[in-house]
């Protein structure tokens, strides 16, 4: 498909054919969400830990002879029903994250990407590095800023980086960098014309 490059002034600069394999494809919601689940998964620290029977402090002398107390036959005070005893089926150091096809993957990314496409939501600009040192004022009457908006370009820009610093709902990541969850978490998308063709070899 056709679809318009941007200059620095807002006017069209120019055309670009956008991979229908990639920008075109039609989104499934089920597909997304698989891919979304696994990346806050894969995030999850999994540090929650307890200790168990073997791991809290106490004596393991049997403190209360076997017959004739009445009660029952302990012979442990780091048992789990004592105060002070381990915690039983406790949550552990482990890992959140699972595995998942690299063609699920590749295929989320085409679908939030072409969803962004098909929602008008997509900008593709000539560049997005800048020479000078960038005011804010001057990045928001390009871009404005009525819109949450993720900036994918193929390396980081100071310049640019540090006019949108200040700018709440404006983020920006490398096109290495680019996922699932990012892209859908903001309303708008504006990508350079170098990011665009990274991306179309990453997905292809």
């Amino acid at each position: 498909m056709k679809f318009n490059i941007l200059n620095n002034e807002n006017k069209v600069s120019g055309e670009l054919e956008l991979s229908d394999l990639v920008f075109g494809v039609l989104p499934r919601k089920d597909i997304i969400t698989r891919v979304i689940l696994w990346q806050l998964a894969k995030r999850r620290a999994g540090s929650h830990d307890v200790k168990g029977k073997s791991g809290v402090h106490g004596t393991t002398k049997k403190f209360v002879r076997q017959k004739g107390s009445g009660g029952a036959r302990h012979g442990s005070k780091k048992a789990v029903q004592f105060r002070g005893g381990g915690i039983v089926f406790g949550p552990v150091l482990r890992d959140h994250g699972y595995s998942l096809q690299k063609k699920v993957k590749k295929l989320g990314m085409r679908m939030v990407l072409s969803e962004k496409v098909k929602n008008g939501n997509f900008l593709v600009v000539d560049s997005l590095k800048s020479e000078n040192r960038l005011k804010t004022k001057d990045f928001l009457s390009r871009f404005g800023n009525d819109k949450s908006t993720l900036f994918i370009d193929v390396d980081y820009d100071d310049n640019m980086c540090y006019a949108m610093s200040n700018v709440i709902g404006f983020d920006f990541i490398p096109q290495i960098g680019a996922n699932v969850y990012d892209i859908m978490r903001k309303d708008r998308l504006i990508v350079s014309v170098d990011a665009v063709k990274a991306l179309e070899g990453r997905l292809l």
